[in-house]
């Protein structure tokens, strides 16, 4: 276990400083975050697939064309989505006054926002808050427990994570830090995502490494099946540890320290759902490809009835092979076998026979498995959701 006085994340690697402050848009937590590599470094981003995209999203989009990297703001409260050219002029009158404060070229900040649909930005105290912002800045543990928490929203928890990677010149650092809790779903999530290296990496390197890694961490998780305007995750590395990722062997290496880092997030992301009591981990395999276990996995993680049900530990398995069977991929229906924890609870694709009670401790814990097993072919894949509570409607009719 970590040490108070030890980084967990962001700052773990080489080369970062961080710095959190209230100014204004909440009336007493943080709600302006800043990420800086002073030195500057190489950047690689994924963002929401949505076609009503915030204005930070699209203002990222254009930045990121320059493969570098010196700062990220981040302001919680307000997402900044669905405010039109205005929208897109606050966020860009925020990149300009941080580079401006820095001294770096505007193209090398990033902004992002995560809050509230359709109300504008004020940017005026972002603004103001800047300055201030600056001065805090900080390379420890304390500015980076700061920063995890003042990108939060509905979160419940701080979400940090750590890897080292030992490589053929030397070890490298992977750290990062995400929010996200509610409007949640594949194909990234009202997540907003910052992972961090010390790693000397190609700007294409870099790229395909995370693409691929965010493909087999947050795009596997779902909270409610709703896919946010803002959802934002950057991979920057400073370089500061001056070991290379180039061989093909490195690069396999630091892959698997980056995959098990956003893993951890999304992990994260589902234990911490809007109103969510249990964690829930459903796993397809043996369908033709990995396609299909996917369409099937995100089905039943998305499903209200089995997530409900998990709730209410009532081990309704008809509820699970009914989510599966709607998926829109050809099966035999009677080629199917489910599982709870170890327990099977549909043989053949009918009853198993197993009591009752038993498959009601499976969903009594607090991490529930689910495994279903279709046909023999080799397509697999697992999906990360929670249960679904009356805290979820509460949060959410509130949020406003």
């Amino acid at each position: 276990m970590a040490k108070r006085n030890e980084k967990k994340g962001v700052l773990y690697p080489l080369g970062f400083m961080a710095a959190s402050i209230n100014c204004g848009i909440k009336e007493k937590k943080n709600d302006l975050t800043l990420l800086v590599c002073p030195q500057g470094a190489t950047a690689a981003a994924t963002f929401t697939q949505n076609l009503c995209c915030a204005a930070p999203v699209i203002l990222c989009k254009e930045h990121l064309k320059g493969g570098a990297f010196r700062a990220v703001i981040v302001n919680s409260g307000n997402a900044n989505a669905a405010t039109g050219e205005r929208g897109f002029e606050d966020a860009k009158a925020t990149a300009c006054k941080l580079a401006e404060t820095l001294g770096c070229p505007v193209n090398e900040v990033f902004v992002s926002s995560t809050g509230c649909i359709g109300k504008f930005l004020p940017v005026e105290k972002i603004l103001k808050g800047i300055p201030e912002i600056v001065l805090r800045l900080e390379d420890s543990p304390a500015a980076e427990e700061a920063a995890a928490q003042g990108i939060l929203t509905t979160d419940l928890v701080k979400k940090q994570s750590k890897r080292d990677a030992k490589l053929s010149k030397g070890t490298v650092r992977v750290g990062g830090m995400c929010k996200g809790s509610g409007m949640i779903a594949p194909n990234m999530a009202t997540m907003l995502a910052y992972i961090t290296t010390d790693a000397v990496v190609e700007p294409e390197i870099l790229q395909s490494l995370f693409s691929k890694a965010v493909k087999a961490s947050f795009n596997h998780v779902s909270v409610d099946g709703d896919t946010s305007t803002n959802d934002s995750a950057f991979l920057f590395a400073s370089g500061a540890s001056g070991v290379p990722v180039k061989t093909k062997k490195d690069q396999a290496v630091f892959y698997q320290a980056l995959e098990e880092v956003c893993v951890d997030l999304a992990k994260a992301i589902a234990r911490d759902g809007e109103g969510a009591t249990k964690f829930v981990e459903v796993t397809v395999e043996g369908c033709k490809d990995d396609k299909d276990a996917e369409t099937i996995a995100k089905t039943i993680a998305n499903s209200p009835l089995v997530k409900t049900s998990i709730c209410g530990g009532d081990p309704n398995w008809g509820r699970i092979l009914a989510a599966a069977g709607r998926a829109g991929i050809p099966y035999d229906q009677y080629d199917v076998d489910l599982y709870m924890g170890n327990l099977c609870a549909a043989k053949g694709g009918m009853n198993s026979g197993v009591a009752r009670e038993k498959l009601a401790k499976e969903y009594g814990k607090k991490e529930v498995k689910i495994r279903l097993v279709i046909g023999k072919g080799k397509g697999r894949f697992t999906a990360w959701t929670c249960d679904m509570t009356h805290g979820y409607i509460d949060i959410n009719v509130d949020y406003t």
